[in-house]
């Protein structure tokens, strides 16, 4: 069984290769040693089964506070209910994931035995797991401010790509449940026409509740139209409440 310090001089060229690609240099290497043992490889091979579980749990509240601070600056104004939206769509494990593809972590993840051979390098909850523990030992090494900086630099570029998608995203689950809670019932959804040749398709939907037309919305396919709809009819959904109740045949179920 080894300790961390032997790990650290068996692997430090592979360490200073990682820093050199992550683009910030470690006061403490063997934070970044930590960061990279998965439970599996702490169990199999150390002595005090350290791995990278700890630094995990801090690295997740550091990126909930490092992108809430990044998007109440960059959309002032913006309603919490969006941010909130926005943030879950930016922390979740396939966007974490996707940042550990893109500075290779998963190259110098030290796993066990069964994870080796089960492509545990490929698992997006491995990889979102190291990457958000990279993030707890980069706070625990140079603070906050290093920390937010080294968030920005990699979550920043996919606002201005993502803002629409991140809001939309599960705008339709979000209407259902609204719906259920109030109603008991679901939505549907109705597909009001396909226009334009087949490879630049316009879908046009609506959703609908009661038999009333809640939102419509189009785009360049039905998943991304239903969606659309659902913002649409989320937006709506009090002022279409209000003349409801205002009528005499229906009342608000219970």
């Amino acid at each position: 069984m080894k300790t961390i310090e032997q790990l650290i001089s068996e692997n430090r060229e592979n360490l200073r290769d990682f820093e050199g690609s992550l683009g910030y240099k470690f006061a403490d290497i063997a934070l970044l040693q930590q960061a990279l043992i998965h439970s599996s490889f702490g169990f199999e091979q150390l002595r005090d089964g350290q791995n990278n579980e700890t630094l995990e749990f801090l690295g997740d509240a550091v990126l909930d506070l490092a992108v809430s601070d990044i998007l109440f600056n960059m959309y002032p104004g913006i309603r919490e209910g969006e941010l909130t939206k926005m943030r879950a769509g930016l922390v979740k494990e396939a966007t974490l994931a996707e940042m550990a593809q893109t500075i290779t972590i998963g190259d110098f993840l030290l796993l066990g035995k069964g994870e080796e051979s089960s492509q545990g390098r490929k698992k997006a909850s491995i990889l979102a797991s190291a990457f958000e523990a990279l993030l707890g030992a980069i706070y625990l090494d140079r603070g906050y401010e290093n920390s937010l900086r080294f968030i920005r630099s990699h979550f920043t570029p996919l606002l201005p790509v993502k803002k629409e998608g991140m809001l939309l995203d599960d705008a339709k689950s979000h209407l259902q449940e609204k719906l259920q809670e109030e109603f008991n019932q679901a939505p549907t959804y109705l597909l009001d026409s396909e226009d334009g040749p087949d490879h630049a398709k316009r879908f046009t939907v609506s959703a609908r509740f009661m038999d009333a037309v809640l939102g419509i919305g189009s785009g360049s396919s039905k998943k991304v139209a239903e969606q659309r709809a659902a913002q649409a009819a989320l937006d709506a959904l009090d002022s279409w409440w209000e003349q409801l109740t205002k009528t005499d045949h229906h009342s608000k179920p219970q």
